[in-house]
């Protein structure tokens, strides 16, 4: 008898837990539950384009979503939202917010630990807070970058496929195919929506937002047009091809006719701060004098004003040469 309620004990008990660990997950479930909201709408209720994204893609998991929702009242976080998509990045407005004070927060702690003018700990702070949003601008940028770079071979492959025989959109599908990172996802992007039913100017508009660049704005254009007025879009491709090349080449000369420039502009503005901190280290109360008077503080927010000034105006200087 003990062995049969043993042996009855063991069943059950593996038979649930088979069951827990074959049903659905919690992700499986809400895909399932946005693919019956797709497929049994509502009588007469209709699902715009954008609520079909949304349904669609699933966010990733967020412990700020309360706060995402606060935030979508806001013009400026849609901005935000949209380059940290451009990054290619999976952190929530809310995340990188919630990131930046509490990094400022730690900053200002330590730097009123070691300094007491309020400016220094504000400035110190700023400069934490910023970290994460300049991580997301480094990561923006070298995406687009990448995506420059590799952007005429990819129209170089699509003018092949197209003079193969090959339709615009298997074009595309080539590209993502065949083509480098981050063309091959944006262009793979692409196809995908022209397959579930978006039109090509859409899709290649949603592209254009995902990635900033004015190389693909001429892409894009060149295509549209030709779309709508006829034409060889295989010479144009080649033409924009050659196009974009030139100007790679222009800008990487200008770059490097401009790094003495920004080089020199770094130095002058980090000097001071590094040689205070240099001559602090060896000759410990060196600057007392400079920290603990008011006249210090003075020449310190002097300094600090002077130095904004001058990589400011160095900055401007060198932008002011553009392609």
């Amino acid at each position: 008898m003990i062995l049969f309620i043993s042996f009855t004990v063991i069943l059950t008990i593996s038979f649930a837990v088979m069951a827990f660990l074959s049903g659905s997950s919690s992700s499986e479930k809400s895909a399932d539950r946005r693919l019956a909201s797709i497929t049994a709408p509502k009588a007469g209720a209709s699902i715009s384009q954008i609520q079909i994204e949304q349904i669609l893609k699933v966010n990733p998991e967020n412990k700020f979503g309360w706060l995402d929702n606060v935030l979508q009242k806001y013009p400026i976080m849609h901005k935000l939202e949209a380059r940290i998509v451009q990054s290619n990045s999976t952190m929530s407005v809310a995340t990188l917010l919630v990131t930046s004070v509490g990094m400022a927060i730690v900053g200002f702690i330590i730097f009123y630990l070691c300094f007491s003018m309020f400016a220094i700990q504000a400035v110190a702070a700023c400069v934490v807070g910023y970290i994460p949003f300049l991580v997301i601008s480094i990561k923006r940028s070298r995406r687009i970058a990448a995506f420059n770079a590799g952007l005429p071979d990819a129209i170089d492959m699509m003018g092949r496929a197209l003079r193969a025989g090959h339709s615009m959109v298997a074009s595309i599908n080539t590209v993502a195919e065949q083509s480098a990172e981050p063309v091959k996802t944006e262009f793979h992007e692409v196809f995908k929506q022209q397959n579930y039913g978006m039109p090509l100017r859409d899709a290649l508009n949603q592209m254009l937002d995902h990635v900033p660049s004015q190389d693909l704005k001429v892409l894009v254009t060149g295509m549209l047009v030709q779309k709508e007025t006829g034409g060889n879009l295989a010479e144009i491709l080649d033409r924009t091809a050659s196009v974009i090349r030139e100007r790679l080449r222009i800008q990487g000369e200008i770059r490097t006719h401009t790094a003495q420039g920004r080089l020199t502009g770094w130095i002058l503005c980090s000097l001071p701060v590094v040689m205070l901190f240099i001559i602090n280290f060896i000759n410990p109360g060196y600057s007392n004098v400079l920290v603990n008077t008011p006249t210090g503080h003075k020449l310190i927010y002097l300094g600090m004003g002077l130095l904004a000034i001058g990589a400011l105006s160095i900055r401007q200087i060198i932008n002011k040469i553009e392609v």
